[in-house]
C-alpha cells in the first residue's frame, strides 16, 4: 500500500490529468454513453465512473473539476470539548435507546451530523485514543443501573446460587459403577484368583 504525501498524494500535473479523465467522461455523459463503456473507454472502474455521472447530474460538468489539494478536515480542541460533551450526555441523547454503547460508527455518525467531517472507523479510534478516551472500557455507567438492586441481588439472590452442593443424591446407596458387559461390580474383590475370564 502507498503511503501518499500531505494533500491528497496527487501532484498539480495529477491532478489536471484525473481532471481531463472527468471532462472527458462529462462529455461523453452528455453524448448519452453508457456507464459500463465510459469505463472500458477511460480504463476506470465502473462505481467510479457512476459517482461521476451522480456528481455530473447534480452539478454538470464543473462538478467533476478539480477542488485543488484535498486535505482532512481535523477536529480542533475547542471541537473536540464539543464532541466530548456530547458524549457524555450518552447515547440515548442521540437516539440510540436500544443500548447505553458508544461504538465507533455511532461516535464517527455523531462527529458528521456536529460539524459536516467524515471520520473512517480508525480515524475515530485514534482521536479518541489521542485525547485520552478508551474505545475497550466505557466512560460511563448505564443510565438503567439501579445500585440498590444491584445490592439487594448481591445480598439475597447470589448466595443462594452459589448454595453448597448435596455431597450424594437420593436413589443410590452406592458410589460403585457397573463394569460393561459383566453383572460385577467395578471395585467388587474377585473370589479364588477368578480374573473375569470365563
Amino acid at each position: 500500500m502507498a503511503r501518499y504525501p500531505q494533500g491528497g498524494g496527487m501532484t498539480d500535473a495529477g491532478r489536471e490529468r484525473r481532471e481531463r479523465v472527468r471532462m472527458q467522461a462529462a462529455q461523453w455523459f452528455a453524448d448519452g454513453r453508457p456507464n459500463a463503456w465510459i469505463a472500458a473507454q477511460l480504463r476506470v472502474g465502473l462505481r467510479q465512473v457512476e459517482k461521476w455521472r451522480q456528481a455530473w447530474r447534480q452539478g454538470g460538468p464543473e462538478a467533476l473539476r478539480s477542488k485543488g489539494p484535498h486535505r482532512r478536515a481535523r477536529l480542533d480542541r475547542a471541537a473536540f470539548a464539543r464532541l466530548e460533551a456530547e458524549l457524555n450526555r450518552g447515547p440515548a441523547a442521540h437516539g440510540y435507546a436500544d443500548d447505553q454503547r458508544w461504538t465507533l460508527g455511532r461516535i464517527a455518525a455523531l462527529i458528521k451530523s456536529l460539524f459536516g467531517v467524515e471520520y473512517t472507523l480508525p480515524g475515530v479510534s485514534l482521536l479518541l485514543r489521542r485525547n485520552g478516551w478508551s474505545v475497550q472500557v466505557p466512560g460511563r455507567r448505564a443510565i438503567e443501573r439501579d445500585d440498590q438492586a444491584v445490592e439487594v441481588w448481591k445480598e439475597q439472590v447470589w448466595p443462594q446460587v452459589e448454595a453448597p452442593r448435596a455431597t450424594w443424591a437420593p436413589g443410590s446407596a452406592s458410589t460403585t459403577r457397573q463394569v460393561k458387559g459383566s453383572g460385577r461390580r467395578a471395585d467388587a474383590p474377585g473370589r479364588g484368583g477368578d480374573t473375569g475370564r470365563g
